[in-house]
């Protein structure tokens, strides 16, 4: 019984990881929001300072400690810790307040990838919170 109880109050979310925006869509309600790719880090920490639209309005108005950087490369994961965070910021603005469930997630991939792209897709989608990942190539999409 606790299964689907889990099961029914996880939300149903897809993601689409571009290189320069990412999109979320949510089951019954389309794309909830748009989120431009990018993660702003401190060069000699790699500590995190911004992601997603704050990242975005830093290019060319950071100090030069500070650098903005694009994880995603042609839909391919270019920076797989970076991937990961970006992943886990969308994660934490679609589902706000959901006590504790992981969503179920569809992730459209490019056609063509090698298997080790598509299993760092699957890896970083898991790593940053899905209770479960499905990869899907975008024509069906």
């Amino acid at each position: 019984m606790g299964l689907r109880i889990k099961h029914y109050l996880a939300k149903d979310l897809g993601l689409d990881l571009g290189t320069a925006n990412s999109l979320v869509y949510e089951k019954n309600k389309g794309i909830i929001f748009r989120e431009p790719s990018v993660v702003a880090v401190k060069k000699n920490t790699n500590e995190i300072v911004a992601i997603g639209h704050d990242a975005e309005q830093m290019i060319g108005r950071t100090p030069s400690n500070i650098v903005a950087l694009r994880p995603l490369k042609e839909g391919v994961i270019a920076n797989y810790e970076l991937t990961k965070e970006l992943i886990r910021h969308l994660f934490k603005k679609a589902l706000k307040r959901r006590f504790g469930f992981k969503p179920r997630v569809v992730v459209s991939i490019p056609t063509g990838i090698t298997g080790v792209e598509r299993r760092a897709v699957l890896d970083a989608t898991l790593s940053a919170g899905a209770g479960e990942a499905f990869l899907i190539e975008e024509p069906v999409a």
